[in-house]
């Protein structure tokens, strides 16, 4: 018998259908010569510092650093875990071969490795590699199975990023809480958490110390056309006065007169990062939520594996084009404006060299249902029409630059014009085209002629120099993504991500994280460092924890563990080499105590009464314990694992305990008013729970 494990029962449910697995059994499904069963994302984890000796449970600074000699893995500590793990264990003693249907990346691969580790599994491994759920892509993936060892590399890149990880984490929490938090304060300290915390801080108090200062423009209106003097910016009111009275006893005349043509191509497709930048841009969605809507999108087989750091595809991929735009009903006019003949094969899409395990984000030929949630429809509209608007010619506009002379000083003034839409049409909504940030300024200028000369309108412009920007998830995604350099070229961009902070699967989580320790918090769509963010990161005075570009070199390393050209027990050694000396270092300094404020948490429920309810909290539909009330949702309280919850607002609309327990239970609630109307429409309705776990108004 052949057995298939998958990373969640959804995904286990799509590939027993294509293998004919129909007969549902205690933690698995059978039937056509496979069993297929699965994990619930992480069963394992790395050994805690007390599962090496009793003795390290304690804190005490004496015991630092704490290097196993040898890393274990241990199951998570939940029941639910244990029991589905006793399933496989037992499926896996009887198989004659395994295949690893884990989600195709590092972190699936490193899920699935370690639960096969740990029951001790002696048949041969297969795995399987898909981009997508869709019935053609299962099915052709069971036809190309792999060699599990084809993957090793991916494997250690995985484990030594876990360990890197745990090294760094354990030590340096455990230190830094003993010496500046007297114990009394948790500091959490992370190989990405921190330096990301510092670039943070660092801009935070780059605005705090901006001195801004009044300046002075002279300028010059001219056929009705702004030009701006070329000259040093003044910071004498007289000066500019002067200036503007030596303007009017002259006529300008114009030197110089260009009109440019300049082509603009279409962005580039979606990697999992410029996905969450642009839905954070458009919506304000955190990049955290977009994961999440994306993930879903892909495990409902409508778009391709999400947590991809390629913006390109590869180029046997360009055959398939035609079928797949083709598919693409509710996009139709867009797909037909294309321009007629065969489709562009551009080398800025098409790239075998720009691709490893997984391409670009695209939609498959499996088109979503009206059943789709509002905010799936929007990520999701996103990815098509990205998709169409790489093959559509560039959009064409005209650059005018006129170069004026009044006296002795030089102006200059710039226009743009478009000439062709070219790919922005696709982002049009009934043919009238929105405009972009660059259309909504642009300015046309008249044509003029060299040498020609005129009255003109000076004047003065009063102007205050400008602090940098506060991050917001969009900005503080970009800078992850490129070490903390400001890159605007998508190309550079794209060099640079083998050194980024983090990866794009896990940036989202990081940032979670850092406002769930407290350490940032939101202001509208800014990111801003508390007080104890700053304070922690003031008394960080290592480099190596906090620089971004330090971090990126790690993240080059693990990378080329990945590829094979680096060993993962070298990284290792490095990591324990500087977690050494980041002790003795430490230790060595005198401490200034960081007093954290209370759990945001704990206080955010102490505000908010608990609403009184009688019924006991019904179970999760997935691992079969009781549900708990978090401050925004009732969740699993094995969510990291399982990941089943319900928000509280449902489409504008907050419901009550009374009724998230009856939709748990029976599956839907009452008929309900004061929905906002953003799903499909509708103000009221019964809220609907699927097997899924995603919610839905009827």
């Amino acid at each position: 018998m052949i057995l298939c494990i998958a990373e969640k029962p959804s995904v286990a449910r799509d590939i027993a259908k294509v293998l004919g697995a129909n007969t549902s059994k205690q933690g698995y499904m059978e039937g056509g010569g496979y069993i297929v069963s699965w994990t619930y994302g992480h069963l394992c984890t790395l050994k805690e510092p007390h599962d090496y000796g009793a003795h390290l449970k304690s804190w005490d600074t004496y015991l630092l650093p704490i290097i196993p000699e040898k890393f274990g893995i241990k199951l998570i500590d939940s029941p639910s875990v244990k029991k589905q793990f006793e399933v496989l264990c037992t499926l896996i003693q009887n198989a004659t071969e395994v295949v690893n249907c884990g989600d195709a990346g590092q972190e699936g691969e490193l899920i699935q490795r370690w639960v096969l580790q740990k029951a001790r599994c002696k048949v041969p491994i297969k795995r399987l590699w898909i981009s997508s759920l869709t019935r053609e892509a299962i099915k052709k993936g069971f036809e190309n199975l792999q060699d599990s060892e084809k993957y090793d590399a991916l494997y250690q890149a995985g484990q030594a990023r876990a360990i890197g990880d745990w090294l760094l984490g354990i030590n340096a929490t455990r230190l830094y809480t003993k010496k500046f938090g007297q114990g009394k304060s948790l500091l959490s300290i992370g190989r990405v958490q921190t330096p990301t915390l510092a670039m943070i801080v660092e801009r935070y108090k780059e605005i705090q110390a901006f001195d801004s200062t009044i300046y002075f423009e002279l300028k010059t209106l001219y056929r009705g056309v702004e030009f701006l003097a070329q000259i040093e910016r003044l910071t004498s009111k007289e000066k500019a006065e002067k200036g503007k009275e030596y303007l009017r006893q002259k006529p300008l005349e114009i030197v110089d007169f260009e009109r440019k043509p300049t082509l603009e191509h279409a962005p580039r497709l979606f990697d999992l990062t410029s996905l969450q930048v642009e839905a954070n841009r458009r919506w304000g969605y955190s990049a955290e939520k977009t994961l999440k809507l994306i993930q879903s999108l892909y495990e409902k087989k409508h778009t391709t594996y999400p947590r991809v750091d390629t913006t390109y595809l590869p180029e046997a991929m360009y055959e398939q084009m035609p079928e797949l735009l083709a598919s693409l009903t509710p996009y139709r006019k867009w797909v037909e404006g294309l321009p007629e003949g065969p489709l562009a094969k551009s080398p800025q899409v098409f790239d075998d060299k720009k691709v490893t395990d997984h391409h670009a984000i695209i939609p498959t030929n499996q088109l979503p249902s009206s059943s789709l949630g509002t905010e799936e429809k929007l990520v999701y509209d996103l990815v098509v029409r990205r998709l169409i608007s790489v093959f559509y010619p560039p959009s064409k506009f005209s650059v005018t630059t006129a170069l004026a002379r009044v006296g002795t000083i030089d102006f200059k003034a710039t226009g743009r014009e478009t000439l062709e839409l070219g790919w922005r049409v696709v982002y049009s909504q009934d043919n009238k085209p929105t405009k972009s940030d660059e259309e909504s300024k642009e300015k046309q200028l008249p044509q003029m002629q060299k040498a020609e000369q005129g009255s003109h309108e000076p004047f003065i412009h009063q102007g205050k120099t400008s602090p940098p920007k506060y991050f917001t998830e969009a900005s503080l995604l970009r800078s992850m993504e490129t070490a903390g350099k400001l890159v605007e070229d998508e190309a550079l961009r794209e060099a640079m991500k083998a050194s980024g902070i983090g990866r794009p699967s896990t940036r989202a989580n990081i940032i979670e994280t850092l406002f769930k320790r407290g350490y940032i918090e939101r202001k509208k769509k800014n990111i801003l460092p508390t007080a104890t963010g700053i304070a922690l990161v003031d008394t960080i005075e290592n480099e190596l924890l906090k620089s971004p570009e330090l971090t990126g070199a790690w993240e080059f390393k693990l990378r080329e563990i990945e590829k094979g050209n680096y060993r993962p027990e070298q990284f290792r050694k490095e990591l324990s080499g500087m977690v050494s000396e980041l002790v003795r270092e430490v230790l060595s300094k005198k401490a200034t105590v960081i007093q954290l404020p209370a759990d945001p948490k704990a206080l955010a429920s102490e505000e908010k009464p608990k609403e009184k309810h009688q019924a006991s909290p019904p179970l999760c539909p997935r691992c079969k314990v009781a549900l708990r009330e978090g401050k925004t949702a009732l969740g699993c309280p094995n969510y990291q694992t399982c990941g089943f919850k319900i928000d509280f607002v449902q489409w504008g609309k907050k419901l009550s305990l009374t009724q998230l327990y009856q939709l748990v239970d029976k599956g839907k609630t009452g008929r309900l008013k004061g929905f906002d109307g953003t799903f499909e429409g509708k103000t009221q309705g019964v809220v609907v729970l699927s097997d899924s776990g995603d919610t839905t108004l009827k």
